[in-house]
């Protein structure tokens, strides 16, 4: 009976009193009208104990038994302050949060500012909500201090991942009372496709383009003289005149025109050049899987997807624009 009364309690306080419906934007600072207190289940034990004690004192009147039930009581009240204090008039804030990609944790990092001159001890905080696993980080601050910690949640899609809501409590220092506080960070981790498995991704895809520089194939301006075909060498290469004149029968081999300034092709990450019966989600997996390959290779690429066009490039800013753009991606080419 009184479990049950106790849970109708806590979920109607949490439905109507401490429900945060928006993200809290800047630094947030704990009032006395958002730290909560009710006795624990060691505290509602000991509160039977006094009323016990009292009775009991009354009956055989003992002197003893009342200094004993009072002081008990007064201990109680001096922990109720000690916990309310211990949780209240906190200043928090949200750090940054590093990209992830779909399937791995995103860390968000919190900032507990304590700007009072007594220490705080054993605040625990911990992310709320439904799929989330009930795991809490416990944290001690000094006076004029400030401490971090890092919260994950795992992701399963990709775009936007919303920190959720934040729960602080303390027990300290007796754990009769529990103080409880609600937070919602204004902060957000970006979460990119899951990269295609490595084992079934086929090759980097080689843009059908020509160029006369070293980033890519030579242009038809720069004929340096014909070599010996080798595997992967492009038909339009290919010199005719030289192959027709061949004898067949005595030389069967192919030639093809050597340019100066030669390098490999082009590589352009294109989203139309996917098979079109692919799922969407499928094809910018694969996307993300070129990306991260070709620039473990160094090997400059470029990128479209739909009105989304960059130009050939390498390094972390370029790779982070592409990533971006397959996260927030929310067409259907």
């Amino acid at each position: 009976m009184l479990n049950s009364l106790r849970k109708k309690i806590r979920h109607w306080l949490n439905k109507s009193l401490f429900q945060l419906r928006e993200a809290e934007p800047g630094e947030v600072f704990l009032t006395q009208r958002r730290v909560f207190i009710v006795p624990s289940r060691p505290g509602l034990a000991f509160a039977v104990t006094l009323v016990l004690l009292f009775l009991a004192s009354i009956n055989y009147n003992l002197s003893l038994g009342f200094a004993l039930t009072f002081l008990l009581a007064a201990c109680a009240v001096i922990d109720m302050h000690l916990t309310f204090r211990n949780l209240a008039y906190l200043h928090l804030s949200a750090g940054k949060v590093a990209p992830v990609f779909s399937g791995e944790d995103a860390l968000f990092e919190l900032h507990v500012i304590n700007r009072r001159k007594h220490p705080r001890y054993a605040i625990w905080l911990g992310f709320i909500g439904r799929g989330l696993p009930a795991l809490e980080q416990p944290l001690d601050i000094a006076a004029h201090a400030a401490s971090n910690v890092t919260l994950a949640v795992t992701t399963s899609e990709r775009g936007w991942r919303p920190a959720p809501r934040i729960r602080l409590q303390t027990r300290f220092p007796l754990g009769l009372l529990r103080a409880w506080s609600y937070w919602q960070p204004d902060c957000r981790a970006l979460v990119y496709p899951q990269p295609e498995s490595s084992a079934s991704v086929p090759p980097l895809p080689l843009a059908p383009m020509e160029r006369s520089d070293g980033n890519g194939s030579a242009g038809h301006q720069d004929f340096a003289g014909i070599r010996a075909y080798q595997s992967g060498d492009s038909l339009k290469h290919f010199a005719w005149r030289q192959i027709a004149r061949l004898d067949t029968d005595d030389d069967a081999k192919l030639i093809v025109k050597q340019f100066e300034g030669g390098a490999v092709s082009d590589l352009l990450i294109d989203y139309v050049s996917l098979p079109y019966g692919m799922d969407i989600e499928a094809k910018l997996s694969r996307m993300t899987r070129w990306i991260l390959e070709a620039e473990a290779r160094q090997l400059p690429y470029a990128f479209r997807l739909g009105a989304t066009h960059y130009e050939a490039a390498l390094g972390p800013a370029h790779r982070q624009a592409c990533l971006r753009a397959l996260a927030l991606y929310e067409g259907a080419l």
